[in-house]
């Protein structure tokens, strides 16, 4: 009798927490003009805007009309995109040229270009050392610059493809060695390596987020799952189940929501505590939809993608070319 009462609650807790929780659904689209490649989405909560990378241009929409309103153009391959809020500068890897561009916030002109690693992909802007940090894909590498003079600090020398990235905001980056399962930690004022952790059964650790009050990881894998990692030892915590061609997560802080980007689901995870974790539900999306950025303050998701011919298949690689015009934000809401 107990075991069926302990079994019936947890059922019932479970059934709570998806209806408190749940119910995401796709709000609305916001189409976006140009055509092109897709990858991060990165929202500056301060000035209310998400930027939105698409090959050869950043679009630029206003969080609270949910408009296009500009766009950083002359990129090639754009990728990452990081911002400063405080310096009025933003950052943006050009992964077909091997250079970040670094724009005015307010003008989204470029004042200048800076030299990368090959294939440099994610980035992130460290504000306790007011230094840039960029993962070379297919070079190895990690590169550091000052953010405000654009100045190369130095580059640091990894085993493998970095991928993704995230900050404590205290003096820490971590970033995943996707072929070869692992996390690294790096020190951003000595900018040495100081952990290097397998992520098993983690394989093919993609993209990350962090819960910094609670000092937590949250690692996307190829393996269908999400593990959770504590970033000062490596120490898996748990894992959770999640949709195939993950290629983006965001935590949503005040209300302990992690969002896991799929081919064309996403994954909502609510952290119950530091050490325990519960799949909400799991939301249908549209193909190709595997990329997010979440707004803090409305609690909105966003995801980039288009319409395709034939329509991808979940994990389908190469993936079919995107319909000329059809680029376009999904808006997630509840």
């Amino acid at each position: 009798m107990r075991i069926r009462f302990g079994l019936l609650l947890l059922s019932f807790t479970g059934l709570l927490a998806a209806s408190t929780l749940g119910g995401y659904h796709v709000l609305k689209e916001i189409p976006v003009p140009g055509d092109g490649t897709k990858d991060y989405l990165t929202v500056d909560e301060g000035a209310r805007r998400l930027y939105v990378s698409h090959g050869t241009q950043v679009n630029v929409i206003d969080l609270d009309s949910e408009q296009v309103v500009g766009k950083v153009s002359d990129l090639k391959g754009a990728h990452g995109i990081a911002i400063a809020p405080k310096l009025g500068r933003g950052f943006i890897t050009n992964g077909l040229l091997n250079t970040v561009t670094i724009f005015d916030l307010k003008t989204l002109q470029h004042l200048g270009e800076l030299e990368a690693g090959v294939g440099p992909d994610g980035i992130l802007y460290d504000s306790a050392t007011g230094r840039v940090f960029v993962d070379n894909k297919h070079g190895g590498t990690v590169t550091a610059f000052g953010a405000a003079d654009g100045k190369l600090v130095g580059t640091i020398e990894v085993d493998g493809d970095p991928e993704s990235i995230a900050s404590d905001g205290k003096g820490s980056v971590w970033f995943n060695i996707e072929h070869k399962n692992f996390l690294v930690r790096i020190d951003t004022q000595k900018l040495t390596v100081t952990g290097h952790w397998p992520t098993a059964p983690c394989k093919g650790p993609g993209p990350i987020a962090i819960d910094r009050e609670h000092r937590r990881l949250f690692i996307g894998c190829s393996s269908e799952v999400m593990v959770v990692a504590n970033p000062d030892t490596g120490e898996i915590i748990t894992t959770l189940p999640i949709g195939i061609d993950v290629d983006g997560t965001a935590f949503d802080p005040s209300t302990g929501l992690i969002f896991s980007a799929n081919a064309d689901s996403v994954t909502v995870i609510h952290e119950d505590s530091p050490d325990k974790y519960s799949v909400v539900e799991n939301v249908k999306t549209q193909p190709e939809a595997n990329t997010v950025a979440l707004d803090p303050k409305t609690h909105r998701v966003y995801l980039s993608t288009g319409n395709y011919d034939p329509v991808p298949k979940p994990g389908q690689r190469p993936t079919p070319s995107m319909l000329p015009g059809t680029f376009k934000v999904l808006v997630l809401d509840r």
